[in-house]
C-alpha cells in the first residue's frame, strides 16, 4: 500500500524494473551529478512506509517493511539501506500531503483547505 498517486506504469512494471530503474537513477545521481531523478529511494519508503504499533515507520529490520515482504520471500538480500534510510524523513503530515510544493505557506494553506472539504 502506498500513500502518493499510483505509478503512471503501473505496480507490476514497478515490481519487474524497480532495480533496474533505481540502478540507472543512482548512476545518474553517482557519475554525473544529476539528483533530481524519476526513481529516488527516498521517495519509495516515503510513499511505501509501512508504520509499527507505536504509529511509527518500520525499518527495514522489521519483517513488515515494504521491501521485506517482497524481498524476504523471494530470497533477495536488500543492501540498499546499509547507505539509505529505510523510513522516510520526518515530515508533518501537511508536508507529506503536499511534498511538491517548496513554499511553506502554500503547504500550509492546501493543508488547512483539505479540512474544510
Amino acid at each position: 500500500m502506498a500513500s502518493g498517486e499510483a505509478h503512471p506504469e503501473g505496480n507490476e512494471y514497478w515490481r519487474v524494473n524497480h532495480m533496474d530503474l533505481l540502478r540507472h537513477d543512482r548512476d545518474l545521481t553517482m557519475r554525473e551529478g544529476i539528483r533530481d531523478t524519476d526513481a529516488s529511494i527516498a521517495e519509495c519508503v516515503t510513499c511505501h512506509a509501512v508504520n509499527g504499533l507505536d504509529a511509527k515507520p518500520v525499518t527495514v529490520k522489521s519483517e513488515d517493511h515494504f521491501c521485506r515482504v517482497c524481498h524476504d520471500y523471494a530470497a533477495v538480500k536488500i543492501d540498499c539501506f546499509q547507505c539509505h534510510n529505510s523510513i522516510p524523513p520526518e515530515l508533518s503530515g501537511a508536508s507529506l500531503m503536499f511534498k511538491k510544493q517548496a513554499n511553506t505557506l502554500e503547504v500550509l494553506m492546501a493543508y488547512i483547505e483539505g479540512l474544510s472539504r
